[in-house]
């Protein structure tokens, strides 16, 4: 669910590569922070990215060029900061802790999303390739008409191509993914075809037009090898 086109928010997320998912009405359990100066949040917006648009923004970005850590983080927090700042809203960012926030639960009340396999959230229509960048706090009740979000397409899914294409048994229905098991194979075979693109990923019947181009998903490899112990990345 996007925001309408005339919606000055949505522009200036769209500029910049993002998009809003969805939106909710937070509850006790969600386990949502006051605002700073102690407001009550009211209403949460989840900002979120799919397909190229944000990374033809981030590539061409200070960040992307200044060989620094975490440049897609920091490009996200830039960017998000001074939108955020525009409309009277706070961040909250997944990278950023601790407290660590329940970003796949939050998404979850604001959009059709359900956890595949992989471990990654899967929408009807972006697919597994839904990438949760911020969550944005509002003090107004912004939430009219109130989306209730309905299940997303893994639980119907007999088939799950995304279990048998991991082409190291990485994925399975019941132990779910295993990291240490995928970044081994990335690590050592450098000409893996998952380089140019999670192929368990790739199988899953949805939101297929959001595939990352290969030297996006290079990217996110490389970065993904970086958070784990004791690999080594060859490309």
């Amino acid at each position: 669910m996007t925001e309408p086109a005339a919606d000055p928010l949505h522009d200036e997320l769209s500029a910049a590569g993002f998009f809003v998912l969805g939106r909710f009405r937070p509850q006790p359990a969600d386990q949502l922070p006051d605002l700073a100066d102690g407001r009550p949040v009211k209403s949460v917006l989840m900002v979120a990215n799919a397909g190229p648009d944000l990374w033809d923004r981030f590539s061409r970005s200070p960040e992307f060029a200044d060989g620094l850590a975490d440049p897609l983080d920091r490009y996200t927090k830039r960017c998000l900061l001074g939108i955020a700042s525009n409309a009277d809203l706070e961040p909250l960012f997944p990278f950023e802790g601790p407290p660590y926030h329940p970003f796949q639960k939050w998404a979850r009340r604001a959009a059709d999303l359900s956890q595949s396999p992989l471990g990654v959230l899967v929408s009807p229509i972006f697919g597994p390739w839904l990438g949760l960048r911020a969550a944005l706090l509002s003090p107004q009740d912004l939430s009219d008409p109130i989306h209730l979000p309905g299940e997303g397409p893994c639980p119907t899914c007999d088939e799950k191509p995304c279990i048998a294409a991991c082409p190291v048994g990485a994925i399975d229905a019941k132990r779910g993914y295993d990291a240490t098991l995928c970044s081994a194979h990335l690590a050592q075979i450098g000409s893996s075809p998952c380089w140019s693109g999670c192929l368990s990923r790739s199988k899953c019947p949805h939101g297929q037009s959001f595939a990352p181009p290969p030297d996006q998903a290079r990217f996110h490899m490389k970065a993904f090898l970086a958070l784990m112990p004791s690999t080594a990345v060859k490309p």
